[in-house]
């Protein structure tokens, strides 16, 4: 079971600039995952050297394009590889790759979800403007698509390639955070609801700042989910789902839906 899990799935992990994590981060997904997809994007420091003795496949941007765009092209490399569904893992050693078989178990039962490694974050005064930007971005996520969301803005998911081969989404640099988000929109407005698993994360332990922005990256988001919104007429029965959540027979008519549209791998 182990064996065919571990083929069944692929690893895909943007880094930009992550000598300080990557190596760890690897070989920790490899004890459960047999390919590993790191995106190099851009780095300039040794991030790509570092992974030349890992049995790692190494996909190189030849600029620094973004978070979303690297996780883009690496979904659409292990999808030519014959996997049936993605893990994304950020390089920055916050996700700890012990949780993969976790987050495995939940997306064996719920093949049509996006499954969600939902942080648990203790208020404190280092991270308190972090939490107050996911919970904001949570709520237009999760008003955007129709049911609750829990950490919108966890870079550590399952997607299943069923899902990934209905979806054209823009990126680019300035959408690097972005994508993550309209993903989950996308998603469930194909049927593909995501799942919250409660995993617990380390603080970044590379010698970097974070990339994402609060102020600027959840702007950006807000704009994309505003302008879904404008085009739905603000969507209000979407709005009454994401506060109390999807009535169960409705979420079950939507599963069989897809179910049907797209039969499971054998």
């Amino acid at each position: 079971m182990e064996h065919e899990r571990s083929t069944q799935y692929a690893v895909v992990i943007p880094a930009y600039n992550e000598e300080a994590t990557i190596v760890g981060v690897v070989r920790g997904a490899l004890q459960h995952i047999e390919q590993v997809i790191v995106v190099d994007d851009g780095s300039t420091d040794q991030t790509a050297l570092l992974l030349q003795n890992l049995p790692v496949t190494v996909v190189q941007n030849n600029t620094n394009c973004g978070k979303g765009a690297s996780l883009w092209k690496g979904f659409h490399y292990a999808k030519e590889h014959g996997v049936t569904a993605v893990v994304s893992l950020d390089g920055d050693g916050q996700h700890s790759p012990a949780d993969i078989p976790r987050l495995i178990d939940q997306a064996e039962f719920n093949p049509h979800r996006i499954i969600i490694g939902a942080r648990r974050r203790p208020w404190t005064r280092h991270t308190w403007h972090r939490i107050i930007a996911n919970r904001i971005a949570d709520f237009w996520v999760s008003w955007a698509a129709g049911h609750p969301i829990a950490d919108s803005q966890s870079g550590f998911r399952i997607y299943p390639l069923s899902l990934i081969t209905q979806l054209t989404i823009p990126t680019g640099p300035e959408r690097s955070f972005v994508f993550e988000s309209e993903i989950l929109v996308e998603g469930a407005r194909r049927g593909f609801w995501s799942l919250p698993v409660a995993i617990e994360s380390d603080p970044r332990q590379a010698p970097r700042p974070s990339y994402f922005r609060p102020v600027v990256d959840i702007a950006r988001i807000t704009l994309m989910i505003g302008g879904k919104l404008l085009s739905e007429g603000l969507a209000p029965r979407n709005l009454y789902h994401s506060l109390f959540g999807q009535p169960l027979a409705h979420q079950r008519s939507k599963l069989q839906d897809v179910s049907s549209s797209h039969p499971s791998h054998q």
